[in-house]
């Protein structure tokens, strides 16, 4: 007890410490001061009359006022001078808060990277670009960002929690960037009423401002920051931000949004009995958005309708546990990091890309895709309302919703609600707890599901995190194990690092608002590396060297149920390519035979197999970009042989690109022999940042289905948008030819309605 006594009380001080150390405000006419250590503060400029957004940089403030120079690399080399020169103004007026870059580059236009328009597009951030994060209340937690590429395509998203990211949170704000003799200009203007923030004079945000040179893969900053933070995580470490003074701020809007939609739908059907054809009707509905608070927002919804939303990626599962399909309806999306439950701060070494689904034994306690999807089926949405923001120091979720019954997927109507608290405590440290229920439980008719745990982030001087949870279920009548725990412990700065976990899950815990991919089970994992930058390696960047160790037993019978001990040698390469070799040796007990493909069975009982995997991933920044692996081995009491382009990307223009993807696995068994192929094509077209056409074309053998979707948005003002969607799903089963199950055409408008 003593010694957390002490620890608690040396976190507080070396925060309050790193705190006060920030630099005086800059006397006009300076703009920016800094300490020995880089920290910056920086001045707004207010404006007398509002900039003219048109990427022009001709105002006379531009002259007038001197811009912010001294940016500081991030990547490759770590606090030195970036290799070209970037100004920068911060300002601002009655309605907006704007910054403005003249961002030079020594080589000519046709050699800089700016090959994605598309609002929201990955590519953007893999892309020359320019912008910046705000932390508007100045928590050193949480903020919002924006930039854009010199094409004007554009990303916004919100950070909670130093890591947790939504990309699909998308505010109003303008952006316009324009070319000049040596560069490139950008100007941005995000209203207020766009944002949450403190009203009043002589507010203090946070800011920080990133520039990428992506053939050059060089990042640089407002303020300087670990080497393990480099590239595009730099936002994330908002505790590391500048400090923005000089801010006379218009009386915070209650920011009351109305977004009332109509769509009218056409669909085909054969999957149900008895069968839709061409069924033509309409509907309508709305979202609605009030500010309780400067920094509490609620929400409200009728008639929910998702239409628009992008079908799901089909996915090669060669195991006998689901997967975790990410979340696309924006809805729920926006304010997800509040109801993250025991989500740790990203770090550079340790943070996984966004993948299409996710294998992670870990469960949730709250999973969005519960609430209005069951079986692959679509659940009607009647309605609901979310509650989210922060009272001082509490970050608040509060979730209610009612899905309508649904008779193809024996779906009874239902109430979900969540409930989460989480307290900030030191400087990135917090602790919570989470209530999630469901009045109709789908594992035993005519009872409730209720779940709730308790959880803790703790960060010590930023590389070392501890954290963990301890949660329960409950379903009246049920009985065995009902809790779950986790503890993980993880030291991630640049060169080393090591990774400790251990999790229980009892034979009861069903947490049936959340995902559980596993149960019965307690699991221990390890993990080492070591990750040296050789200074006389030409064109190496980093060698990432990582050693794993994965037990899991059944926590019923205490039997070995999974083992797994990998190592992994990663080389990134200068210009962002990355080359590895991953071998690994499992042992799995197979509790009872399981169907791995149509007609083919596992037997019961323990088998020890070996692989490995060599990747080639081309930098992304590339007109050519991608990942190519390849997995030979054992598997199970056979042997496997799998081929996987993933992440690939053809920019045919900087309007159109094409990406596709194909995973083969050719599996040899005693059962007998199987070939498992996705095959999937996405194709993209941007008429502008704000209206573009989408196409995806896929095709899985292990069910034989081949799908399409196509989507076209068009943002016709700020916040309003139109969508036109066709899908459709054939079956190749019957007759080897592909047969409709399911077609819709859909054509949805929504119109934001601010007050």
């Amino acid at each position: 007890m003593r010694y957390a006594i002490l620890s608690t009380a040396l976190v507080a001080t070396v925060s309050s410490s790193l705190f006060a150390q920030q630099p005086p405000a800059p006397v006009a006419p300076a703009v920016i001061t800094r300490n020995e250590a880089k920290q910056a503060t920086v001045r707004a400029v207010k404006l007398a009359e509002p900039l003219r957004i048109d990427g022009r940089l001709d105002e006379a403030i531009y002259s007038a006022t001197l811009p912010i120079t001294d940016f500081i690399q991030t990547l490759p080399r770590n606090g030195e001078e970036p290799t070209e020169k970037t100004e920068a103004w911060v300002m601002f007026d009655a309605q907006n808060f704007y910054v403005s870059a003249r961002v030079w580059d020594s080589a000519p236009p046709n050699k800089w990277i700016a090959n994605e328009m598309r609002r929201d597009a990955n590519q953007v951030r893999q892309n020359d670009h320019f912008g910046f994060m705000i932390d508007t209340f100045h928590d050193r937690r949480n903020g919002y960002v924006f930039y854009s590429n010199p094409v004007g395509g554009r990303i916004d998203l919100s950070e909670a929690d130093e890591g947790n990211s939504n990309a699909d949170w998308n505010p109003v704000w303008a952006v316009r960037t324009g070319r000049f003799e040596g560069g490139w200009t950008i100007e941005m203007a995000v209203p207020f009423k766009s944002i949450r923030y403190m009203s009043g004079d002589g507010q203090t945000w946070g800011i920080q401002i990133r520039r990428a040179i992506r053939r050059k893969n060089e990042w640089a900053h407002l303020t300087p920051l670990p080497t393990v933070m480099g590239g595009s995580q730099g936002f994330f470490r908002i505790s590391a931000a500048a400090t923005l003074v000089g801010l006379e701020l218009p009386p915070a809007s209650r920011n009351i949004e109305l977004k009332p939609y109509g769509i009218a739908r056409s669909t085909t059907d054969r999957s149900v009995s008895p069968a839709i054809n061409n069924k033509n009707e309409g509907d309508i509905g709305f979202d609605a958005k009030y500010g309780i608070t400067a920094n509490l927002t609620a929400d409200f919804t009728y008639n929910t309708d998702f239409a628009q939303v992008e079908v799901d990626e089909q996915q090669v599962n060669l195991t006998r546990f689901s997967l975790q399909l990410p979340e696309k309806r924006e809805f729920f999306l926006e304010g997800r990091g509040i109801f993250s439950f025991a989500a740790f701060p990203t770090t550079g070494s340790s943070a996984s890309g966004g993948s299409a689904s996710s294998t992670s034994t870990v469960p949730l306690l709250f999973y969005s895709r519960r609430v209005g999807l069951n079986s692959g089926r679509v659940v009607p949405i009647q309605g609901g309302g979310r509650v989210t923001g922060k009272v001082g120091k509490f970050s608040i979720g509060l979730l209610n919703i009612e899905t309508d019954s649904e008779a193809a997927s024996k779906s009874p109507k239902t109430n979900f609600s969540v409930v989460r608290v989480k307290r900030d405590i030191f400087r990135r440290s917090a602790i919570g707890a989470m209530f999630t229920g469901r009045s109709q439980s789908a594992a035993k008719a005519g009872e409730s599901n209720q779940a709730y745990g308790v959880d803790g982030v703790f960060n010590f001087f930023g590389d070392l995190t501890a954290g963990g949870f301890y949660a329960k279920s409950h379903i009246a009548g049920v009985t065995g194990d009902e809790a779950s725990y986790q503890t993980r412990v993880e030291w991630a700065p640049d060169h080393y690092g090591f990774q400790f976990e251990r999790n229980k899950v009892g034979d009861a815990f069903n947490p049936e608002v959340g995902f559980l991919r596993r149960s019965a089970f307690a699991r221990t994992y390890g993990e080492a590396r070591y990750s040296p930058r050789p200074k006389h390696l030409k064109g190496i960047r980093q060698i990432s060297m990582t050693g794993s160790v994965e037990y899991i037993e059944s926590s019923v019978t205490a039997q070995m149920e999974s083992r797994q001990q990998t190592g992994r040698v990663n080389v990134e390469r200068e210009n962002s390519d990355q080359f590895s070799v991953e071998g690994g040796t499992n042992f799995e007990f197979l509790p009872a035979a399981f169907t791995v493909a149509r007609g083919i069975r596992i037997p019961s009982g323990g088998y020890t197999f070996n692989d490995v995997t060599a990747r080639y991933a081309f930098g992304q920044q590339r007109r050519l970009s991608g990942t190519v692996s390849y997995q030979a081995g054992q598997f199970y009491s056979g042997h496997i042989n799998a081929v996987t382009v993933s992440g690939a990307r053809v920019s045919v223009t900087t309007r159109l690109s094409v990406e596709p993807s194909v995973s083969v696995n050719a599996v040899t068994l005693p059962a007998g022999d199987f070939t498992t192929t996705v095959l999937r094509a996405r194709s993209d077209y941007a008429f502008s940042p704000r209206m573009f056409v989408s196409g995806l074309v896929q095709y899985g053998s292990n069910d034989r289905v081949f799908s399409s979707n196509l989507r076209f948005r068009w943002e016709y003002r700020p916040g309003s948008e139109l969508f036109a969607v066709y899908t459709d799903e054939r079956d190749t089963i019957p007759t080897g030819f592909p047969e409709l199950k399911n077609r819709a055409f859909v054509v949805k408008v929504n119109r934001l309605l601010r007050f």
